[in-house]
């Protein structure tokens, strides 16, 4: 049986989305295949989705359900490389769906290192064969870059402090 994600808000954003039976339609972050699912069921036959997953796990799930159902196609890649895809670039596409941020999955399994509620590598990469963890980086960014990061993508006030932490541990 072929486990599927049930995101929030599902029967809203498939309502929003407005579905053509025979349409095209981008899921850019495929997850745990919950939106993609819903999607393959409002189209036809000649309808279909293009899933984008940079998660390895994502990814194996997408191509058991393209198994089950011919009408997905999956891409191991960041939705910011659709724009590569040459049928894509046509401008056949009915919709997109950007469904962004961690899956559960994610957090839960400590050793991906996206989680707070247990100890693993500090990793935090989407793709695991992505070249530079976070444990990486932060021992050999600096105390600005650390400083900058935490303040533009944390909204941490106190990201000075934080950074000069940081720096002063790692020595």
């Amino acid at each position: 049986m072929l486990m599927i994600h049930s995101p929030v808000l599902l029967a809203e954003v498939i309502n929003l989305m407005n579905i053509e039976p025979s349409g095209h339609y981008i899921d850019a972050t495929f997850g745990r295949g919950g939106h993609s699912k819903a999607i393959l069921e409002k189209l036809g036959p000649r309808g279909s989705v293009t899933a984008f997953d940079r998660d390895p796990e994502a990814v194996a799930i997408a191509h058991k359900l393209s198994r089950v159902d011919s009408r997905l196609r999956v891409m191991h890649s960041q939705f910011s490389k659709m724009g590569e895809s040459s049928d894509l670039v046509a401008g056949n596409i009915d919709g997109v769906l950007f469904d962004l941020g961690l899956s559960s999955p994610q957090v839960d399994d400590s050793a991906r290192g996206f989680s707070f509620r247990f100890d693993g590598p500090l990793d935090m990469r989407m793709n695991p064969d992505d070249a530079v963890s976070a444990k990486d980086w932060l021992n050999s960014a600096s105390e600005k870059d650390i400083s900058d990061v935490l303040w533009k993508y944390g909204e941490e006030r106190a990201s000075r402090k934080i950074a000069k932490v940081i720096v002063k541990e790692r020595k």
